[in-house]
């Protein structure tokens, strides 16, 4: 029997040497040499954290741009 899917949004970003993926909806990262490996490391981390954690009620993160002022 399959197990439920559920569809979250990730974020990458470059730092350094390495690609960090971070999902939006709950607290867990991961890391990898390149996005894919990053997202599949995510992936997996994900599905551990789900082994002990509720799935989130609303799964669809709102992503939108930001503007921050900085002092000269």
């Amino acid at each position: 029997m399959a197990g439920q899917v559920i569809r979250l949004t990730a974020a990458v970003i470059r730092e350094d040497d390495w690609y960090v993926a971070r999902a939006l909806e709950v607290e867990v990262a991961s890391q990898g040499r390149t996005i894919d490996e990053a997202l599949a490391n995510l992936r997996e981390a994900l599905e551990l954290y789900f082994e002990d954690e509720p799935v989130p009620e609303a799964t669809e993160a709102i992503v939108a741009p930001i503007e921050v002022q900085l002092s000269a």
